[in-house]
């Protein structure tokens, strides 16, 4: 195995179970790149760190939000970004700062579905706020 030495690592099956997301979800973002594995067994296994965990939780975060597979990557390799030295800002927050707004302008979207199915779920006689 090709894994960082004193890394603790897992496979995709715990990475799963950690996070709530599906194996075929966890290839899929292997596959396109978002979370390629830290290492593979000499058969051929996924192995992930905890650094993975990280990462796969953030993309969890970005998906109803409805950023596409292009602009997680974006994002993600914007937030691993070191500041250089000398560096006012950190690289990469100009294209967060677009990024944080496309965020916040879909969750106010978002909540104002979730307001419209509260009344509707009151409309036919549920508690308000019900899931």
């Amino acid at each position: 195995m090709t894994a960082k030495a004193n890394a603790i690592t897992m496979h995709i099956g715990e990475l799963a179970e950690r996070t709530g997301l599906s194996l075929r979800t966890i290839r899929h973002y292997d596959d396109v790149g978002l979370l390629p594995a830290t290492a593979r067994t000499d058969g051929g296994f996924r192995v992930y760190s905890e650094d993975d965990v990280g990462r796969l939780m953030v993309i969890k975060q970005m998906k109803p939000l409805g950023f596409s597979l292009e602009e997680m990557a974006e994002i993600l390799a914007a937030l691993a970004a070191p500041a250089a030295p000398g560096d006012a800002v950190p690289a990469g927050s100009a294209s967060l700062a677009l990024f944080l707004e496309k965020a916040v302008q879909q969750r106010a979207k978002m909540a104002r579905n979730l307001a419209q199915a509260d009344e509707f779920i009151q409309r036919l006689g549920g508690p308000a706020g019900s899931p």
